[in-house]
């Protein structure tokens, strides 16, 4: 963790901006930019005032620098990119792409998205990550030339490699089942989160209504007149400070939905492994059946019904120089697909080996990150609760003095 250029380098994403411009098709479209701003440590350390390097970036080309280190790197729970969409959300905030508060929000997560890359051991110091930081113009065509896409697997593959792998590795599978179920109750505490919002909501601007009230009331009271229009006042301010309060719980909820978006880059490093496991039992069924073949043309025994078998008794058989010429052929296929298959077994352990380790890594993370962010949400709202108290002894003190 030394060596990862988070220790080497400041990352920010420190604004975005609204630009207008013409896409692929020629068609004008409004899009939100993003300013990434870079500064070497090492010479901060020494003393010396760092220059600040700048660039802008769309989510777009975001997306793109996450599918390559997606498929790059299979074995590894690639951090996940902040929703493009708002999804989520509490209803009476905007769902609105270019919302002010959900391009912030935003914002953040791709930051954050950015320091989760630069502190992974392996993704840090992938060169097209740095460049994606520091080389504005021609990164796209960098990234392309890597020919990552033609490495991409289908959705029919990985479809097929679900259904049919025999001998599925156990905890693979276990791990599947656990992104599933973790999706799933972050999903319902999201939507809880968002119904507790929205009470929260009500809550504070019936306060608002006290103060309304109370302030009503003092101006046809003298005596009682002073005291009402301090309580009116207190429960103004608790109702005005929900703003800053939601604010506080949409952090919240961001910190919870990258989680969300991690469930689906766990489940694709299972997908790979039962990609890659489906490929060795493809390969060694077809071996075999090299093998076999290979044995019955050397013996002249059929053990199975084949076309081949019913052509050669209808058509008659083969002559013993063509029957050596195939068997030549096959004991080379043999041979190769031996080469093959010893290949995709190491291959496969490899993987295995180094997608366990990241994804042990991605459980401590993920442990010390959800224990944080549910304990700073108890936190915030044994601070709410408090205020609630505040406010009401502060309108008791003002009832007192009537």
């Amino acid at each position: 963790m030394e060596d990862c250029l988070a220790k080497k380098m400041e990352i920010t994403v420190s604004e975005a901006e609204k630009r207008t411009g013409r896409n692929a098709m020629n068609m004008q479209e409004t899009y939100t930019a993003y300013l990434i701003e870079t500064r070497a440590v090492e010479s901060q350390s020494e003393g010396q005032c760092a220059p600040v390097d700048s660039l802008w970036r769309r989510y777009s080309e975001f997306e793109l620098l996450r599918n390559y280190l997606s498929v790059t790197y299979p074995h590894i729970v690639v951090p996940p990119l902040p929703e493009k969409r708002a999804d989520f959300v509490w209803h009476k905030l905007s769902a609105d792409n270019m919302d002010p508060d959900f391009v912030e929000r935003r914002r953040i997560g791709l930051e954050n998205f950015l320091l989760r890359v630069a502190s992974h051991p392996v993704l840090c110091q992938d060169k097209i990550f740095y460049s994606f930081l520091t080389q504005e113009g021609g990164w796209k065509e960098m990234v392309n030339e890597t020919g990552f896409q033609l490495k991409a697997d289908s959705r029919l593959k990985a479809l097929n490699a679900t259904f049919r792998v025999k001998n599925p590795d156990k905890r693979f599978t276990e791990l599947k089942h656990y992104s599933d179920e973790l999706q799933s109750v972050i999903s319902h505490l999201l939507r809880v989160r968002a119904r507790v919002a929205d009470r929260l909501y009500g809550v504070y601007k019936v306060h608002g209504n006290y103060g309304r009230v109370f302030s009503e009331w003092s101006a046809i009271e003298k005596e009682m007149g002073d005291g009402l229009q301090s309580a009116g006042h207190h429960m103004d301010v608790y109702a005005a400070s929900i703003d800053d309060i939601l604010e506080e719980e949409e952090h919240y909820a961001d910190q919870l939905k990258e989680y969300l978006f991690y469930a689906e880059a766990l489940r694709a490093v299972c997908r790979k492994h039962e990609l890659m496991q489906y490929d060795l039992e493809m390969a060694a069924q077809d071996l075999t059946s090299k093998k076999q073949q290979c044995e019955e043309l050397a013996t002249g025994t059929v053990r199975t019904f084949s076309l081949k078998g019913m052509t050669s008794k209808l058509f008659g058989q083969e002559t013993p120089e063509q029957r050596e010429a195939k068997i030549k052929v096959l004991e080379e296929q043999i041979q190769e697909g031996e080469e093959q298959l010893k290949a995709k077994n190491l291959e496969g352990r490899d993987f295995v080996k180094s997608a366990w380790a990241d994804i042990e890594r991605f459980k401590e993370q993920k442990n010390h990150d959800l224990k944080e962010a549910l304990i700073s949400y108890a936190v915030m709202q044994i601070s709410m609760c408090k205020k609630g108290i505040q406010v009401w002894t502060n309108a008791k003190e003002c009832f007192s003095k009537m």
